[in-house]
């Protein structure tokens, strides 16, 4: 029995040696020291061995249990910590590596333009107005001297709700509002958005404007032409040259177009500009007698000028940029250059 309490010894430890998975392990030590293991299995013969050997036996029999439960806890220590080494190895950041920064918000480059135009009206004397979005027909069309016959009511142009609810067209219909509540002078600017019924590579359904109006006594054509010569001077550079062309708008009279000078070829002529060297940028004009009769302004003491300029349009000539859908298709790859 000595013997084969010896030969399990050996067999044991050669078994515990080379195990390398901890349910491996627990089997063998179930199998070896458990209640129905190899151990006790030779343990239930010492009833047959005389009184002094069984004694022997015993001591040796108790000795090996605790040394194989020694080398079991050992064992199993090894390959716990053998694992955890494993683990974190897989799981290791180097912490000498760069991080990786989180995108963070930015101002969208078209409210970034449309902060820059109120400030620098802001700073010729104008005062911010807003206005809903969701118009009536007869602040967007009826108070700005268009009537029911006029085309920019057709169905191509403007998006209706009914035929007394749209989409503003234009922010015009703030001027009115702005008007209606307070006597002059009135001098305000109004950006926001607007919607009409057309999609190219320089229009959108939705885009954004800034306009302005002054009202007040002896407002003349010349303060129209200052303000706006002042506004491009500081806005595109002191040394831009620019032009007033004839125009016709419901609401002005008279009317001009505002050019200045191509920021891409300086004037020489490009594709940019159709090779005549100007650029349209706004439109304006003397604010119509006509409109004075919808806020009981008095035409006879007051007059004043408007003026209107699509922030899609500075953006694109500040930056040179091509179409205005950029704008709009949130690429990272466009919006991330401003």
């Amino acid at each position: 029995m000595k013997d084969q309490l010896q030969q399990l010894r050996e067999r044991a430890l050669t078994q515990i040696a080379g195990l390398m998975d901890e349910k491996e392990l627990a089997d063998v030590r179930t199998r070896i020291l458990g209640r129905k293991g190899d151990l006790t299995g030779i343990l239930r013969g010492l009833k047959d061995l005389a009184p002094e050997e069984r004694t022997q036996v015993g001591q040796l029999a108790n000795t090996l249990k605790s040394q194989l439960e020694q080398e079991f806890d050992r064992a199993e220590a090894a390959l716990r910590e053998r694992a955890e080494r494993a683990k974190l190895a897989s799981e290791f950041i180097d912490v000498t590596l760069p991080g990786r920064r989180s995108l963070s918000g930015r101002s969208h480059i078209l409210n970034r333009v449309t902060q820059e135009l109120i400030q620098v009206f802001a700073g010729l004397g104008f005062q911010l107005a807003e206005g809903p979005e969701v118009e009536l027909d007869y602040y967007n069309f009826e108070a700005l001297n268009i009537p029911k016959d006029h085309p920019a009511r057709d169905m191509q142009d403007t998006f209706y709700f009914s035929d007394n609810v749209v989409l503003r067209t234009h922010t015009s219909p703030v001027q009115i509002r702005t008007m209606e509540q307070q006597q002059p002078p009135v001098r305000v600017i109004c950006p926001g958005k607007v919607y009409r019924r057309d999609a190219d590579i320089t229009h959108s359904p939705m885009f954004m404007q800034v306009e302005g109006l002054w009202v007040d006594r002896n407002i003349s054509l010349a303060d129209l032409k200052g303000i706006l010569t002042a506004f491009v001077h500081e806005y595109f550079g002191p040394h831009l040259n620019l032009r007033f062309r004839p125009s016709f708008f419901p609401f002005t009279e008279p009317s001009a177009e505002v050019d200045i000078q191509c920021v891409i070829c300086g004037g020489s002529g490009c594709r940019t500009c159709s090779f005549t060297g100007w650029l349209e940028i706004l439109g304006s004009g003397m604010v119509d007698p006509a409109l004075y009769g919808f806020v009981n302004y008095d035409p006879e003491i007051y007059s004043g000028f408007a003026f209107g300029l699509g922030v899609e349009r500075v953006a694109m000539l500040k930056y040179g940029i091509p179409d205005i859908r950029l704008f709009y298709e949130n690429d990272m790859r466009f919006l991330n250059q401003f």
